[in-house]
């Protein structure tokens, strides 16, 4: 949903998706993927507590996408909602990359979204920052009633014959390493941040019994994240996402996963406003 507000220009002689002499510049692009009602006032998602909490007050039509786009023109800071699932953030961040209203060539991208966390890691409410992202849908399956009985798990990587092939295929797509000295850089300046502890949290990782780092006040730590289209729940399921981020990163550590997260990270996703040694400027 997009607040009720009249769209502020961004310059006299710039339209969505035309031409543009003076392009708004960009330091920090804030990733988004919905809101459950309202911009403001109202029950907050992802993007309600950013439009609250900073000077977003430019409002600019985004007539390629789901949701219009809001500019802090003293920071420089543009925030956009992309919408849920791959098709809608994927066009939003390509419809966003290729508009020449702005420059993003210097621009860092700030996915900030929630996730669910590995309760072997970490408990709900802390925030994690990642170096690697791993897509959990491109992939092979045979259903688990007729896989090979010698076989863990009907899903395996495409190119290989088995799960977990010790002769793993190169990525192509399933495997983005973000800049990790930036992620190093974040993670220092917020590892002693005290976060936010409601009850409402302290009463849902109670039910986490045999779980220590889930019981644990939210905290900030680092860890890697898995993007898949489907919600899935369980004990089985979370062994699953662990091995397969293992197995695609060389032994690191699952910690996160969420559904939208793989198409703003690819590198094609603007070519032509963000300079390819530019897009690992990002965190999720």
């Amino acid at each position: 949903m997009v607040a009720d507000a009249s769209p502020a220009p961004v310059t006299a002689d710039c339209e969505p998706g035309g031409p543009c002499s003076s392009p708004l510049p960009v330091r920090v692009v804030l990733v988004t993927m919905f809101e459950i009602g309202e911009d403001e006032g109202d029950k907050p998602a992802e993007f309600q507590l950013w439009k609250e909490r900073r000077p977003l007050d430019m409002r600019i039509p985004f007539p390629q996408s789901y949701h219009d786009l809001f500019y802090d023109e003293e920071n420089q800071v543009l925030a956009m909602v992309t919408g849920i699932g791959t098709a809608r953030s994927a066009t939003a961040t390509m419809a966003l990359g290729l508009d020449a209203r702005f420059d993003l060539s210097k621009a860092y991208w700030l996915v900030a979204g929630i996730a669910g966390i590995d309760p072997e890691d970490a408990s709900i409410g802390s925030a994690v920052w990642s170096s690697y992202l791993v897509d959990g849908d491109l992939s092979h399956e045979i259903d688990a009633r007729e896989k090979p009985e010698d076989w863990e798990t009907g899903y395996f990587a495409r190119y290989t014959k088995m799960p977990y092939d010790p002769e793993r295929p190169e990525p192509t797509g399933e495997l983005y390493e973000i800049n990790d000295g930036l992620r190093d850089w974040a993670y220092e300046l917020t590892k002693d941040l005290e976060l936010p502890d409601m009850e409402g949290i302290q009463e849902e990782r109670a039910l986490y019994v045999g779980y220590p780092n889930a019981q644990k006040p939210p905290f900030v730590l680092k860890g890697e994240h898995l993007a898949a289209m489907t919600f899935w729940h369980g004990k089985l399921m979370n062994d699953w996402a662990n091995d397969w981020v293992a197995y695609w990163t060389d032994g690191e550590e699952f910690v996160t996963s969420a559904v939208t997260s793989a198409p703003y990270v690819s590198p094609q996703m603007c070519p032509k406003r963000i300079p390819p040694k530019r897009s690992p400027q990002m965190i999720p």
